[in-house]
């Protein structure tokens, strides 16, 4: 009789924890529960398009094997890239800081921490860091083997 009640006590033991855990997981915040549950993955599209950021449309793919490169940037408070153009596309998302693009047209895009941008193909533009902290720009090159990812031009100075 003894062995029954002792078996009994910790029966009600075990079953009142597993009520208080079931209770404490039901009241938890989503906040305070985020570390210990299962996260989704979650997944958005930055961008989807076949024109460079000045509304060109992008160049037919090569022929033959690609090459894709993908170069994380770093500008400088202040920094100017000079004067280039890309015999390839391109594209790439700022991860910090605020990037100007300026086409020799005169035409200005200001990419934003957070946002996708598709380079211009074969058109001359700069870009600069107008911002007071460093621009993190991962940029994605479809390329093929031996093509330059960019082609300077140190005859046009920048301003």
């Amino acid at each position: 009789m003894k062995h029954i009640r002792i078996w009994i006590a910790a029966a009600i033991v075990v079953v009142g924890i597993l009520i208080i855990l079931l209770l404490c997981k039901k009241s938890c915040t989503d906040e305070a529960c985020a570390p210990t549950e299962v996260q989704e993955v979650q997944s958005t599209e930055l961008i989807r398009t076949s024109k460079s950021w000045d509304g060109v449309e992008l160049p037919d793919y090569f022929k033959g094997r690609p090459e894709l490169v993908a170069v994380k940037y770093v500008f400088p408070a202040g920094k100017k890239l000079g004067w280039h153009h890309h015999p390839v596309m391109n594209y790439g998302v700022l991860v910090e800081g605020e990037l100007t693009i300026i086409g020799q047209d005169g035409q200005e895009k200001v990419v934003h921490e957070g946002e996708a941008v598709v380079e211009m193909v074969n058109t001359i533009h700069h870009g600069e860091n107008r911002g007071k902290k460093p621009v993190v720009l991962y940029m994605f090159y479809l390329s093929q083997k031996g093509q330059p990812l960019a082609v300077q031009h140190p005859e046009i100075p920048l301003e």
